[in-house]
């Protein structure tokens, strides 16, 4: 078990799931966006995954060279969401830009954060980053806060009403803890991020740069420093490894050929239109984590109209995974699925 799902399946005695600000960061510090294709992918594949995966994504910014994430994971599941999800977009730079060799700086960085003041406080570091650049720092406040408002990509515009909301993005933790009525939230909201741009957080950067592992209070910092001391030094070098280990990407066909050989139907059978779509709703899962088809894909390749339906048979597929009887039923399997499609993946590496 990786140290990120590890961390959050004891969190979750106390919480109901982990919250975590996540870095990922380009290898040598080299750009991982050349233009706004590459940024537009990488939200499509975030979108994708984090719906996959059952992540709740509550921020999201993107800079040349790296990216922050602020997310909760009810399921324990950071490592494999992030697993696929930069994978995926690894595999995408290096075709698109005909390069080889490693984009990233290793593995991502995740930090647990102590929920209300710190995580409000980290949502505005965060959203403040564009303009905290070497050539925005000397810019006129004014000016800074036009270029903060007018920045695509992150979530911050969302946030204060002067862009669509993201699909993937759950807003309302965060605006929740504004004062006032909840009409008044965004205001709010805008008002206290720009603040920070007058004056530093200096209590909060303390506490971000105290700790590898966490961002809070001294307390809060001990108690995680005390639950990463009980993992042994085996299961944190195991996790180093099995992150840096690229998975191989199957074919489409044979992702389609093991969902219909397992589910009895054959390939066939999937793309059969029908009241009952949870086969189709299977196969989707499945070519999104082991084809690495982006939801667009997946529609095309099942006969379905939109990504959007997709994301919509995903998330009616989580929902019969949780349910009693049947839902016991449908996760026995989909781990037949994917024993056979990790073992497809093992002779893919050994080929």
């Amino acid at each position: 078990m990786g140290q990120a799902a590890w961390m959050a399946r004891h969190l979750r005695v106390q919480s109901a799931g982990a919250i975590y600000h996540i870095a990922v960061r380009g290898n040598a510090r080299q750009a991982i966006f050349v233009d706004d294709r590459d940024r537009q992918r990488f939200i499509e594949r975030l979108g994708e995954d984090v719906t996959t995966h059952g992540v709740r994504l509550y921020l999201c910014c993107l800079m040349s060279n790296h990216v922050h994430l602020v997310a909760e994971t009810p399921q324990g599941n950071l490592s494999r969401c992030m697993h696929d999800l930069l994978t995926a977009y690894s595999i995408y730079f290096n075709l698109r830009h005909q390069r080889s060799g490693h984009l990233l700086q290793g593995p991502y960085k995740a930090k647990l954060v102590e929920g209300d003041a710190y995580l409000l406080a980290l949502t505005r570091y965060v959203h403040l980053n564009p303009v905290f650049t070497e050539a925005t720092k000397k810019l006129p406040p004014a000016e800074r806060i036009k270029m903060l408002r007018a920045y695509a990509w992150s979530t911050y515009r969302s946030y204060i009403g002067r862009a669509k909301p993201w699909e993937f993005v759950a807003y309302a933790p965060i605006l929740a803890q504004m004062p006032g009525r909840r009409r008044h939230w965004r205001q709010g909201y805008r008002q206290y991020v720009e603040a920070g741009l007058a004056e530093t957080d200096e209590e909060f950067l303390e506490a971000l740069r105290a700790s590898p592992r966490s961002i809070g209070s001294a307390s809060f910092r001990d108690w995680v420093d005390e639950l990463y001391g009980q993992l042994s030094a085996k299961q944190a070098h195991a996790e180093d490894v099995a992150f840096r280990k690229t998975r191989r990407r199957l074919d489409a066909s044979q992702v389609l050929e093991t969902v219909g050989r397992e589910c009895g139907g054959g390939p066939a059978a999937i793309l059969r239109r029908g009241r009952d779509c949870t086969l189709r709703a299977v196969a989707a899962k499945m070519l999104s984590r082991y084809a690495g088809l982006t939801q667009r894909e997946v529609a095309a390749r099942l006969g379905l109209r939109t990504g959007a339906a997709v994301s919509c048979q995903l998330r009616k597929l989580r929902e019969l995974e949780g349910q009693g009887g049947r839902g016991r039923g449908l996760r026995q399997t989909l781990g037949k699925i994917e024993r056979s499609l990790n073992a497809l993946t093992a002779s893919a590496h050994e080929v």
